[in-house]
C-alpha cells in the first residue's frame, strides 16, 4: 500500500490496495494513522458491493445511521446521496457531517456510483489549518468557548416541506440541540482545529447575539479560504474518506440537471473536547 499526497494542505490517494479484501490489521493501523495526518484519503478503481463497503468501515468503528436519508434495501447502515433534474441537490454549504449529535461521526467513507463526466467535484478544508493561519487575537476570543448545533437548523429547509416536521418528527426529537468546544482538539493526534459550520451551528453560547453571528459569518467566509483546500475528481468507484473532526467538506453544484449518486456509510465519533 501507498500514500500519495495531493500536494494540497490536505489529501492524499491511497495505491495498492483492493477493498474487496478483509482489512488485517497492519493496513487498518496504515489507514488510521494517514487519516489523521492527511484528514482525508481518496482511493480509485474499487469495484465494491455494499457488503464489502460495510466490512470496510466496520474495521475503523461502529457504523452510525441517518435520520433523514433512504438507504439500500437491507442495508440500513448505507446512506444513498442521489439527485437529479426533478430532485436538486440540498447540500449547498461547507459543512461537517451530523455535528448536531453529542458524539459526531469519526468519519465517512463515500462511494461514487453515478458521476458526471467532468463535474460534480467535492471540496475538503483542513480546520487544522485554518486555525493555524487565526489571527492570535481572534484565536484567544475563541479559546475556551463553546458553540450550538442544531439538527433543526441544519435540515430547515426539509422541515418547512408538506409534511417535512411529521416526517422527521422523531429525528427531531432524538436530536435536540447540543454544545461542542469551538477550537476542538483531536483524539489521536492532539492536534487542534475549528469546530464550527454553517449547516448545523446556530450561535457561539453566552456571547451576545449580535456578536455570536457577526464572529460566526467571519468564520465561515474566512475557512473557505482556497488555501485550506483540496478538490477532488469524481469517477465511478472512486472512494474518498475523511476525518469529520478536522475537516469540512461541500459539493462544487455544477452537474445540475444531471444524475449524481454516492453512497455513504459514517463511522461513529467520540464526544469532542
Amino acid at each position: 500500500m501507498e500514500i500519495v499526497r495531493s500536494g494540497a494542505v490536505l489529501g492524499a490517494e491511497v495505491r495498492g490496495i483492493d477493498l474487496r479484501a478483509p482489512l488485517d490489521d497492519a493496513a487498518l493501523h496504515q489507514l488510521e494513522q494517514a487519516l489523521s495526518e492527511h484528514q482525508v484519503l481518496f482511493f480509485r478503481d474499487q469495484p465494491i458491493d455494499h457488503g464489502h463497503h460495510l466490512a470496510f468501515a466496520r474495521r475503523f468503528g461502529p457504523i452510525q445511521t441517518h435520520p433523514a436519508y433512504p438507504h439500500p434495501e437491507g442495508f440500513p447502515e448505507i446512506v444513498v446521496l442521489e439527485s437529479d433534474r426533478e430532485h436538486p441537490s440540498r447540500i449547498e454549504k461547507w459543512h461537517t457531517d451530523m455535528t448536531f449529535r453529542p458524539n459526531p461521526p469519526l468519519g465517512s467513507i463515500l462511494r461514487g456510483r453515478i458521476i458526471p463526466e467532468g463535474r460534480g467535484d467535492t471540496l475538503w478544508m483542513s480546520l487544522f489549518a485554518a486555525l493555524d493561519a487565526l489571527p492570535a487575537q481572534l484565536r484567544e476570543r475563541l479559546e475556551g468557548r463553546f458553540a450550538e448545533h442544531s439538527f433543526e437548523h441544519g435540515f430547515g429547509e426539509s422541515l418547512a416541506e408538506p409534511g417535512g416536521r411529521e416526517r422527521l418528527a422523531q429525528a427531531l426529537a432524538d436530536n435536540p440541540p447540543v454544545r461542542h468546544p469551538v477550537i476542538r482538539t483531536h483524539p489521536a493526534t492532539g492536534r487542534r482545529g475549528l469546530f464550527v459550520n454553517s449547516l448545523f451551528t446556530t450561535r457561539i453560547v453566552d456571547m451576545d447575539p449580535t456578536e455570536s453571528t457577526d464572529l460566526l459569518s467571519f468564520l465561515y467566509e474566512y475557512m473557505e479560504r482556497p488555501e485550506f483546500q483540496v478538490s477532488f475528481r469524481w469517477q465511478i468507484d472512486s472512494i474518498a474518506f475523511w476525518d469529520n473532526r478536522s475537516t469540512q467538506h461541500v459539493p462544487v453544484h455544477d452537474w445540475w440537471p444531471a444524475t449524481r449518486r454516492h453512497e455513504r456509510i459514517t463511522i461513529d465519533g467520540d464526544r469532542p473536547v
